[in-house]
């Protein structure tokens, strides 16, 4: 089958009773098609199925029956986190029948166009903040993806003239066929995921297909500081704007002297913002602001629009957010760092002594990288969880002063209390997935914050 907007008498699988498969089933049910929802849990776990079949939408739950793929299905919908090796995707997969994901759904489906943002850290930090400037700018928009609702559940009630700033994860990309976003933006790559990809090499396959169906007349805006990210300009076919803060780009935005300066393709130069008046703080996040202000500007977005919004912006929930100062300590909750990469680029964005909350779940990663920025910049380390006793030797090794095992991390605020002093910093930044204890990063953030304030 190729992939196509006229689903009507189609037969489609859609693996997966989360928010973006219920999404997917009712679009495509509503164009049409013969849907089915498979999904794993029981029936009486899963209160979204009564909806679905209220609609005439077959569900089967409680695993996957062997009739599930067959020469009659057309496609195969799958939820982004499923992996690729379970049974059914793998007979769909010998069978030839397309396995994509939501974005592909909600691309086929909308006229609008779209934006598409990856990278292994700073996704949502960045989608947030463009969504903000094109609101200061007037700019027709639904933020998405990641970020609240499923693109399902909105691609298709867009105006052709509105943006579709989306949030994509590497598991979202490895599912698109077709997708073709006007503007995409790769703001880095890191080791991360592999326990889903396995290599490395399938983890950037998947975050380059957000350029695969580019061409010259749409936006690729990359990051010229990352080298893995840099790497993949020669094969991009689209018109390529980079941003750095470390070096000057032709065409992009890079810092001159103390600015935020924007090169447009014409190789006209002007200045957004001095970098000191950026409201979001720290380093990393300085790029992901330079690749805002790339992206806001191939919307349309004005001058004023964009340093407006740098000027007020603060950061979204879980990403170094501040939290509370008690008796001189300064808190922040950065539970959204969930690789090692972001840890340090969190921890580099304080110059007071840190004390470090990190742990989740273990992934096979050694953490080696960290014991250089734990030795510069850590006072105390408290370790929880599934990886504490790994992480607990890097901070060893980096001669912390003042190292601790826990094993739940409302323990690990109590202690990292007892051990800040004033003037420190206790600074949740996990390092690691937090599937070991929580069911999401946001659920962790939350009870960090909790337990802040019940100090």
């Amino acid at each position: 089958m190729t992939l196509q907007l006229d689903w009507s008498g189609k037969r489609v699988l859609v693996l997966g009773l989360a928010r973006s498969g219920v999404a997917a089933a009712k679009l495509l049910h509503q164009a049409g098609a013969h849907v089915t929802v498979n999904d794993r849990k029981e029936r009486r776990d899963a209160p979204e199925a009564a909806e679905l079949e209220q609609l005439g939408v077959r569900v089967v739950c409680g695993g996957h029956p062997p009739d599930l793929i067959h020469e009659k299905l057309d496609c195969v919908v799958k939820n982004p986190g499923i992996p690729y090796s379970i049974p059914p995707i793998q007979q769909a997969l010998r069978r030839q029948i397309p396995v994509v994901t939501e974005v592909e759904i909600a691309y086929l489906f909308t006229q609008s166009p779209f934006v598409g943002i990856t990278g292994s850290n700073g996704k949502t930090t960045t989608t947030t903040l463009v969504g903000e400037m094109l609101k200061a700018g007037g700019i027709r928009h639904v933020v998405t993806g990641n970020i609240g609702q499923a693109l399902t559940e909105v691609a298709h009630k867009t105006h052709e003239r509105e943006w579709i700033v989306a949030e994509l994860s590497s598991f979202q990309l490895k599912g698109t066929v077709r997708f073709q976003p006007r503007v995409a933006a790769l703001l880095n790559i890191v080791p991360a995921h592999l326990d889903y990809h396995v290599t490395m090499d399938d983890y950037i396959a998947s975050k380059q297909k957000l350029f695969a169906n580019q061409t010259g007349d749409d936006m690729a805006v990359i990051n010229a500081d990352c080298p893995r990210s840099a790497e993949l300009i020669p094969e991009v076919n689209a018109t390529v704007f980079t941003f750095s803060r470390r070096q000057r780009v032709e065409q992009g935005a890079d810092v001159r002297s103390g600015w935020i300066y924007f090169h447009d393709s014409n190789g006209k130069s002007e200045r957004i913002l001095p970098v000191e008046e950026v409201a979001l703080p720290g380093g990393h996040n300085l790029e992901n602001v330079l690749a805002a202000v790339v992206i806001a500007k191939q919307c349309g977005c004005t001058t004023a629009a964009i340093s407006e919004t740098l000027r007020r912006f603060k950061g979204v929930e879980h990403r170094l957010e501040f939290v509370r100062e008690r008796d001189g300590v300064r808190y922040y909750n950065d539970s959204k760092a969930t690789n090692p990469t972001a840890t340090i680029r969190s921890l580099e964005s304080f110059s007071a002594p840190v004390v470090l909350i990190a742990g989740g779940l273990d992934r096979g990663v050694d953490f080696r990288e960290l014991v250089p920025v734990f030795r510069e910049r850590l006072y105390g380390l408290v370790v929880y969880g599934q990886t504490g006793d790994i992480l607990l030797q890097r901070g060893v090794e980096a001669r912390v002063p003042v190292v601790k095992r826990v094993d739940r991390l409302e323990e690990a605020v109590r202690e990292s209390s007892h051990i800040a002093r004033p003037g420190d910093t206790v600074l949740l930044s996990p390092g690691c997935a937090s599937w070991d204890q929580f069911t999401s990063f946001e659920e962790r953030g939350g009870m960090f914050k909790q337990a802040v304030h019940r100090l």
